[in-house]
């Protein structure tokens, strides 16, 4: 069942408010500026008019997780700076490049390939984060942690690619089951170790590839222990916008 959200701009500022006192609060809790930490508001399943009205109150960067949804909703969406966070298949690698879309989700040599293939066919430079699995999950997307550091050269070798930093998202917590809780939420406290993971990762990167930056890992309810961990960017759905929606938002409803 899909819960209903105000999206009247003062509930929106509301929301986007209490968001940015967190991470403020967290990066001075951390000793890090807030301005150094990137709101990435995921509105996925959510209707263009929402995430219009997140751009609106002054949150431009917005992630979706599916292709379709992502093609569906950006026409109707102004201003805003768009990331895509979901698992990309190589075949729909035309459909985000050369649109100023950050793909989050690089897991794969032949991902890489495809991407940097079609933006060179479109004559633009593809930005990208690779992404690791960091907990081992089958169910997560993501190399692992072995690979990770020879997937990022070789991309960033490729003519066409900007390889910017890395992503993750954790597995679930000890306990619970696929199903048994909302995972754009996010893990709190059980993440930590985690995250802490994918830092030194990336530290291993930058110390050879200074371009390697940005940490995306975080959500509604770990976004805390991210920022404590070093993340750059997290990606904040439910606080944002209220419950998720029970299927993707399509032009076509």
């Amino acid at each position: 069942m899909t819960t209903a959200t105000s999206t009247g701009p003062d509930a929106v500022a509301a929301r986007v408010d209490e968001v940015r006192a967190r991470i403020a609060r967290a990066c001075a809790a951390s000793g890090r500026r807030p301005a150094d930490v990137q709101l990435v508001a995921v509105s996925k399943t959510h209707p263009p008019a929402a995430a219009q009205a997140m751009v609106d109150a002054g949150v431009a960067d917005l992630g979706e997780n599916r292709v379709r949804e992502l093609l569906d909703k950006r026409p109707h969406v102004t201003g805003a700076r768009w990331h895509f966070v979901g698992q990309l298949q190589s075949r729909k690698a035309r459909d985000v490049v050369g649109a100023q879309v950050l793909v989050h989700s690089v897991d794969r040599r032949s991902l890489a390939d495809a991407l940097s293939r079609r933006a060179g066919d479109a004559g633009a430079v593809q930005r990208i984060l690779v992404q690791v699995n960091v907990g081992d999950d089958p169910a997560k997307g993501g190399c692992d942690v072995d690979g990770c550091l020879d997937l990022v050269a070789y991309a960033r070798d490729l003519p066409n690619l900007a390889v910017e930093g890395l992503m993750t998202v954790p597995p679930l917590p000890p306990g619970h089951a696929d199903g048994d809780v909302d995972e754009d939420e996010g893990w709190g406290e059980a993440a930590r170790p985690h995250f802490a993971r994918l830092r030194r990762l990336r530290d291993d990167a930058r110390a050879r590839w200074p371009e390697v930056v940005h940490l995306s890992m975080g959500m509604s309810a770990d976004l805390e222990v991210a920022i404590a961990e070093g993340a750059t960017m997290v990606r904040v759905g439910t606080a944002l916008f209220g419950p998720r929606g029970d299927s993707a938002w399509t032009s076509h409803r």
